[in-house]
């Protein structure tokens, strides 16, 4: 029998939207659930939960599913999340490709479309952003009353001072250009921008390996290297929405010349960038990643060398982080190809003594994130699900009256 999970809520009228949202997280974390059920797990009184119940059904969110038989009385009807009750568009903007996702409620993709680019500027990759959701929309078509928003990705920060705002694994062009109000206006759609790790963060906690976790952190190793961070059940931002830029973590001083002016940083060890400076091979913003699959397929000495030399800064990243953070778990995802984030993890093995360190886990220290390569996209458009499913703790922090 599984272990269900608990949520709280509260009474509060004015609450109401956070109710709604506690609602929808307890039903998609455990699955179909009576009101009783969801009363039980939210600490929601029966009212409140049948009104809230009743609302989302009449919205489509929620579907009825058929009963089952309780011990007395009316067999009792479970809930649980309708896939078709509202849908995503997803934009990923990266250094060589602009892809597009439709998704469900479920996170089904339910239409891709991808286009070449170049290290785009806004002014070449603003048309091609404004026209994918329409042409995304045309070829899978919905009613649009149904879509929650656009969510975009791409490498970050932006628009605010960050690290990775310099250096050759930033965009040219996009620091202080605002990309959310602009592709708003020429879309007429609703649109939330986020750093590419934290997408991805986001993804996982609402579909993948993290949709049971309250704290994890998620390293997403693309071109760069970055972090996204769930702190009991939030994701946490920073003061300036900096958190998680842990590729300028130095792990060996002195080390080799890094963008952001200092040397020895984690991303110039442990990123696309990295693997193929350290290979001699072409510049991964002209190259595809998966020719480094292809190279540990063949059984390339370089690419095993290179692993093994990534391993120990990213061996000691990971121990700073659960030092300082305590997580139940690590993801590892990104851009990187699968198979050589896989043999990553292995070489980890064995992890340096931290607050992790305890005999019973119900997850490992390290796990691998389940949506490949499309990871980035994927978060991205979970972005407005999440902005609609997910409970927003710091209204009851508000005065009321």
């Amino acid at each position: 029998m599984s272990r269900t999970k608990a949520i709280a809520g509260t009474n509060l009228e004015q609450a109401r939207s956070h109710n709604r949202r506690v609602v929808i997280e307890a039903v998609r974390i455990n699955g179909a659930l009576s009101r009783a059920a969801i009363a039980r797990l939210t600490a929601l009184t029966t009212q409140t939960v049948s009104n809230i119940v009743e609302e989302l059904e009449q919205a489509e969110l929620l579907r009825p599913e058929p009963t089952t038989k309780g011990t007395r009385g009316q067999p009792a009807v479970p809930y649980s999340i309708n896939p078709d009750g509202g849908y995503s568009i997803g934009l990923q903007l990266d250094h060589q490709l602009l892809v597009g996702v439709v998704t469900d409620l479920s996170g089904t993709v339910r239409s891709r479309i991808e286009t070449p680019v170049d290290r785009p500027t806004p002014v070449e990759a603003m048309p091609v952003l404004a026209e994918m959701p329409a042409n995304l929309m045309r070829d899978f078509r919905f009613d649009r009353e149904r879509l929650l928003g656009i969510g975009m990705s791409m490498p970050g920060p932006f628009g605010v001072e960050g690290m990775t705002s310099v250096g050759p694994t930033a965009l040219p062009g996009w620091q202080d250009f605002p990309l959310d109000s602009e592709l708003q206006r020429l879309t007429g759609i609703d649109v939330t921008v986020e750093n590419d790790a934290t997408a991805a963060a986001i993804g996982e906690r609402l579909y993948g390996v993290a949709r049971n976790l309250n704290n994890f952190i998620y390293l997403f190793i693309g071109t760069g290297m970055g972090a996204g961070l769930f702190l009991d059940g939030h994701l946490y931002k920073g003061s300036r929405h900096n958190a998680g830029e842990i590729g300028h973590m130095v792990v060996r001083p002195k080390g080799l010349p890094c963008g952001c002016g200092k040397r020895g940083c984690l991303e110039r060890y442990v990123s696309l960038r990295a693997a193929y400076e350290s290979l001699d091979l072409p510049d991964p913003d002209h190259a595809s990643p998966e020719l480094l699959e292809e190279l540990l397929a063949r059984g390339d000495r370089r690419i095993e060398a290179w692993i093994k030399d990534a391993a120990e800064p990213l061996r000691q990243a990971i121990n700073v982080l659960e030092l300082a953070l305590d997580p139940e778990t690590v993801v590892l995802g990104g851009s990187m190809p699968l198979a050589i984030i896989e043999r990553l993890a292995q070489a980890l093995d064995p992890l340096p003594l931290s607050v992790s360190t305890i005999g019973e886990r119900s997850v490992p220290r390290v796990v691998i994130g389940s949506a490949g390569k499309d990871t980035s996209v994927l978060g991205a458009a979970a972005l407005p699900i999440f902005g609609e499913t997910n409970p927003q703790f710091d209204v009851l922090q508000k005065p009321f009256g």
